[in-house]
């Protein structure tokens, strides 16, 4: 059976392209103009990835997300973005993105990009997701997708909890970028380090007293990262 992919994207140069490279690949490709048709497709389809642009009419790229990610944890969502929008980026990753891609980009990066994205989506869980994660002043709730530090409640992605149950297990040890990106995006991941580095960083906005001086989770420059519990 086809794998499906669900493309929403107002700019119909940059649509059709897309769609055709996508059929010619052997995916089954629908595709939306605007947000609340994105919305309608994805509910009568139930595709197997997004592939979503930010700046959208009727309803935004942002607001899909959101509403996709109050009931699907699991559909890898790929937003499309334009060179400068860097905070965009963050925002969507925010949001639940999977990953993003800037405009322009070239064919081979987003056939690997989607490629990885549904390699993950289809990696059964391999532990069990434990009820409570807890280190420092910080508690985490993964089922809730919440957390408190100070008794100060935040919310997380699905791929921040992911990263903080491999940090916990790996407590105190160095792990390399490439290792995160291929343990949490999915098997021989094929795109960036950026897209961990701009995950990292939301995630030390929400569990570091002082984001800027981390004590949990500590970059090892040119390696990776490591997670010290009682930093």
């Amino acid at each position: 059976m086809k794998q499906k992919i669900l493309i929403v994207e107002d700019d119909p140069s940059i649509l059709t392209g897309v769609v055709d490279l996508l059929e010619s690949e052997g995916y089954a490709v629908f595709s939306a103009v605007d947000g609340r048709e994105a919305l309608f497709l994805y509910g009568e389809h139930h595709p197997d990835l997004l592939l979503l642009d930010i700046m959208i009419p009727v309803i935004s790229g942002y607001d899909v997300c959101r509403e996709v990610r109050t009931h699907d944890h699991r559909t890898p969502i790929l937003m499309l973005t334009a060179k400068s929008q860097e905070v965009e980026k963050v925002i969507g990753l925010e949001l639940g993105a999977d990953d993003y891609i800037v405009k322009p980009f070239g064919i081979h990066e987003l056939l690997a990009r989607i490629r990885a994205a549904l390699r993950r989506a289809t990696v059964p869980d391999r532990e069990p997701t434990p009820e409570i994660l807890s280190f420092g002043n910080v508690t985490i709730e993964p089922a809730k997708l919440q957390g408190t530090i100070d008794g100060n409640r935040f919310e997380l992605t699905q791929r921040e909890c992911n990263l903080l149950e491999m940090f916990i297990r790996n407590d105190g040890l160095v792990l390399d970028r490439n290792a995160l990106l291929t343990n949490i995006w999915g098997v021989h991941y094929e795109g960036t380090t950026r897209t961990l580095d701009q995950h990292i960083a939301k995630l030390r906005q929400k569990i570091e007293t002082d984001p800027s001086n981390p004590r949990h989770i500590k970059t090892v420059h040119g390696t990776g990262y490591r997670f010290c519990s009682n930093g």
